[in-house]
């Protein structure tokens, strides 16, 4: 679904009205982002944000922004992590682009996919910080015919406060690949470019489309297309339901269904 936020269009992954949020606990937000610097320009976005940990992670292009939590810029390029643990009141985004504007670089593209994810109560009030993963930072494995490169799990230097694996994935020949989740781990697959078939029922899917994870401790990829990749994220569900309240989020007390 195609939405706004802080001013510019962005395709809305999650939260989606056909995915219940117990089925993708603890990942609140997921969406994906195509702009050109130009339309940043005079656009005041700063945001309070609060309750969860904010991923961002660049997969095209070069963009700046601001966060006031001890790191007063930070710049990240194609295949760079820039997280932001939004825990007490954390304002961030601001001045997005600044850097690149000043050089004239307007005509400039990005593409990014931005995360939220849930985080426990006694987490909520923690001091904010950020942080920012360049490329060469983030480690990268072989497995069957994938890279993978790790996000978020083994090998990273990012932890979040809440248990998770979030994997960028992409088979250049096509091919297959089986990754290893934690079985009481729950999450999806999201399709950036290419096709392939997912999990025991070999469902097809193509880029902007989610794959709900089945129960098991691994998730299959099959018959992929040259070019395909996705991110794989999975997590640590709280069982608890989430509301969103202005751009902070609790959970209820009212038990989700295990």
């Amino acid at each position: 679904m195609l939405t706004r936020t802080m001013g510019l269009p962005v395709l809305q992954v999650l939260p989606s009205r056909s995915v219940p949020y117990e089925q993708v606990d603890p990942f609140i937000l997921v969406h994906e982002g195509r702009h050109r610097l130009s339309q940043l320009e005079d656009d005041d976005t700063r945001r309070p944000h609060r309750g969860f940990d904010n991923l961002w992670y660049v997969l095209e292009g070069v963009f700046s922004t601001g966060h006031r939590t001890g790191l007063d810029r930070a710049r990240a390029s194609d295949g760079s992590l820039l997280a932001l643990r939004a825990r007490g009141a954390a304002w961030h985004t601001e001045a997005r682009g600044a850097d690149e504007l000043e050089e004239s670089r307007a005509g400039s593209d990005f593409r990014g996919v931005l995360c939220w994810v849930n985080l426990a109560r006694k987490g909520r009030q923690a001091e904010p910080g950020a942080q920012v993963l360049q490329r060469e930072q983030i480690a990268v494995r072989h497995a069957g015919d994938a890279t993978v490169r790790v996000l978020v799990g083994e090998g990273s230097p990012l932890r979040l406060g809440t248990p998770a694996l979030i994997l960028d994935v992409e088979l250049p020949t096509g091919g297959q690949v089986t990754t290893p989740v934690p079985p009481e781990f729950q999450g999806f697959a999201y399709v950036l470019e290419g096709e392939a078939a997912f999990g025991a029922n070999r469902h097809r899917a193509r880029p902007r489309q989610l794959v709900l994870l089945g129960r098991g401790d691994e998730v299959s990829v099959t018959d992929a297309l040259p070019g395909t990749r996705y991110m794989l994220m999975a997590g640590q569900p709280y069982r608890e339901a989430s509301m969103r309240n202005g751009r902070t989020w609790t959970r209820c007390r009212r038990p989700l269904p295990a």
